[in-house]
């Protein structure tokens, strides 16, 4: 298997660790160069020593490299992006700096002004599992967010079937780390600990990215999504409950409904490779640490509405995995190259 060289900014967050932990076994391709905000001038394995194994100096830019991870947060991540791709090379961005087409909610939703608006609608969304030929002739690949992922792929085959009203709502749970490393009161050990808390009840960054992705799938089911997150006190993982009553006569409200329901939905996942449509509700230690995102769909017989569980891990398939994924979809490996990994559990 030939071997490409490959390059992230921004290794000391936990997804740019993760992906030098991932792509480390990867045998297509060799991790070269990485930078840090933090670290400069250190050894990946002396920042990180769980990373020993990668002997690499965190430079403050990329050598020379053939694919860019960008592992930067929001604005900064465009910002350093823009001259790599102007230098021809392939990016694949986890940041949230390409995954919106209209540059005004930019503005909305994270206060600043896109610079080059005219790659968000050449950028390509990178959910796999929606996007896969898309995504093999990309040069710009906007990766998911983590709430989205589990939210967009719990909701999508529903939507496009037109199996719902438009009236959607989404309570998602996370694990601390979603929040990233940089330190704040409300992850504080003491302040997370033994608590569950909302937030941004008034409308997260995620949202607009949900509702653009959803529409995409059925334009004529007009989305009105409420989105309700909330941090609990765990390292990793993201429990997303999606609720939507179901359109009369789509499917029927019974027992065989429900097997109908979850065949509908093994059939929109056919073949996927980290999708997997489960028959009891799965749990978030079910993902840890690996790439899959684990749904379950069942009918409310009560009220006639679509309850669906999904369980990802926001680091792996909500993050770096996923990325990786589309990665080898670019450069033509297999797809599931280096994401084989099972769960960690207990």
């Amino acid at each position: 298997m030939r071997q490409v060289k490959v390059g992230i900014i921004n290794v000391t967050g936990y997804a740019g660790m993760e992906l030098a932990r991932l792509l480390f076994r990867h045998p297509g391709v060799r991790l070269t160069s990485v930078t840090g905000r933090s670290g400069a001038g250190q050894k990946v394995g002396k920042v990180f020593p769980h990373l020993a194994e990668i002997e690499l100096t965190i430079g403050a830019e990329l050598g020379e490299v053939d694919l860019v991870f960008s592992a930067l947060p929001h604005k900064s991540s465009c910002e350093a992006v823009l001259p790599v791709l102007n230098q021809g090379k392939r990016v694949i961005d986890i940041s949230a700096d390409f995954r919106l087409k209209d540059p005004e909610e930019y503005r909305r939703w994270y206060d600043f002004s896109h610079p080059a608006p005219e790659l968000l609608n050449e950028a390509v969304y990178g959910l796999v599992e929606l996007n896969h030929p898309q995504i093999a002739s990309a040069r710009l690949v906007a990766n998911p967010g983590c709430y989205p992922t589990g939210a967009i792929l719990a909701l999508a085959p529903a939507v496009k079937e037109g199996l719902i009203r438009p009236e959607i709502i989404i309570d998602s749970k996370s694990g601390v780390s979603g929040a990233g490393r940089t330190l704040s009161i409300t992850t504080h050990f003491a302040e997370a600990n033994e608590n569950v808390s909302p937030y941004a009840l008034d409308g997260h960054r995620h949202l607009p990215e949900i509702v653009q992705e959803l529409r995409r799938l059925n334009p004529a089911l007009s989305p009105s999504v409420t989105f309700v997150p909330h941090l609990v006190p765990m390292t990793r993982g993201i429990l997303s409950s999606c609720y939507a009553t179901l359109e009369e006569g789509k499917i029927e409200i019974s027992e065989k409904g429900r097997r109908e329901l979850r065949e509908l939905y093994r059939e929109f996942y056919k073949g996927e490779p980290f999708v997997r449509v489960v028959d009891a509700p799965p749990q978030t230690k079910q993902t840890w640490g690996n790439n899959l995102c684990l749904i379950h769909p069942t009918i409310d017989l009560r009220t006639g509405r679509l309850i669906v569980i999904s369980a990802i891990d926001n680091l792996v398939k909500g993050a770096s995995g996923q990325a990786i994924q589309s990665m080898n979809i670019m450069l033509g490996f297999p797809e599931t190259t280096a994401l084989e990994g099972l769960a960690i559990y207990p």
